[in-house]
């Protein structure tokens, strides 16, 4: 069995000199690849070079995730362009988009925020475009402003991954209906989250990828532990018992999914 921990963190591994054990252990628990997330300037380079130590093992994406935009922001999204050179490129623009969840509570910076938030949003989208690679969208309580901006933008929606997905079955089906798909994480193994269950079975396999999101959103049932990608299997049986197939089946094809969508 093959399964991809198509978004997670790994930042916090290396830098407790944790990298090792915790490969290890998702081989074991037959997680062989990983697409390790950028969010800010802080952790971009460090990914770049755990793709060049784990070559066909760890691959990465940069973005400007979206809870790190400040007054600053088009300085930081201006080095963007230059880790998609080879021989150490991303795999993919993300994560970005729009977090109306972690905003400040004062009415007025909240709306300073939200503008900041847009602004770095259509910039990326648009510098996604240019580079026709795909893009890996967070999007937190902003469901109908961030799909707005993304058709705004005209980029290619088949390019679109909406990671952590957290919304209904109503929601998804307007993503695929474009061209898109969601991914999901251990929320699907939360007794309360049958909103996200319904909507991983209105995608259906054709185009599930799995993540763990770790160190964030620990799977049943290890909740009260620091996720890891070894934990992607207790996700993947969960997703596989929702859709009435096989654990086999399920790690077959979301793995061949994400292997297509991101051209690994």
């Amino acid at each position: 069995m093959e399964l991809i921990d198509s978004h997670c963190h790994l930042k916090g591994f290396k830098d407790k000199g944790e990298l090792e054990p915790m490969l290890e252990r998702a081989a074991g628990a037959g997680v062989q690849h990983f697409i390790t997330v950028g969010t800010s300037p802080a952790d971009w380079v460090s990914y770049r070079e755990m793709h060049a130590n784990y070559p066909g093992r760890i691959d990465y994406s940069v973005g400007l995730h979206p809870c790190y935009v400040d007054e600053d922001w088009a300085d930081a999204v201006s080095q963007i362009s230059t880790f998609f050179i080879p021989p150490h490129a991303p795999v993919a623009f993300g994560e970005i988009g729009l977090d109306y969840f972690h905003l400040p509570k004062d009415p007025l910076q909240a709306g300073e925020t939200i503008l900041l938030q847009e602004a770095a949003f259509r910039q990326q989208l648009m510098l996604a475009s240019e580079l026709d690679c795909p893009v890996i969208i967070h999007s937190r309580e902003a469901f109908t402003e961030s799909v707005q901006l993304i058709d705004e933008s005209g980029i290619d929606w088949q390019r679109i991954v909406y990671h952590c997905f957290t919304y209904g079955a109503e929601e998804i089906a307007q993503i695929n209906a474009r061209g898109g798909r969601a991914s999901f994480t251990g929320i699907t193994t939360y007794k309360s989250a049958t909103n996200v269950r319904e909507a991983l079975r209105q995608q259906g396999i054709e185009r599930l990828m799995l993540e763990t999101d770790c160190p964030y959103l620990t799977p049943e049932p290890h909740r009260g532990k620091p996720n890891e990608p070894a934990y992607l299997k207790n996700i993947a049986e969960r997703c596989a018992e929702s859709l009435a197939i096989s654990l086999s089946e399920l790690a077959t094809c979301s793995s061949q999914n994400t292997k297509a969508f991101f051209q690994l």
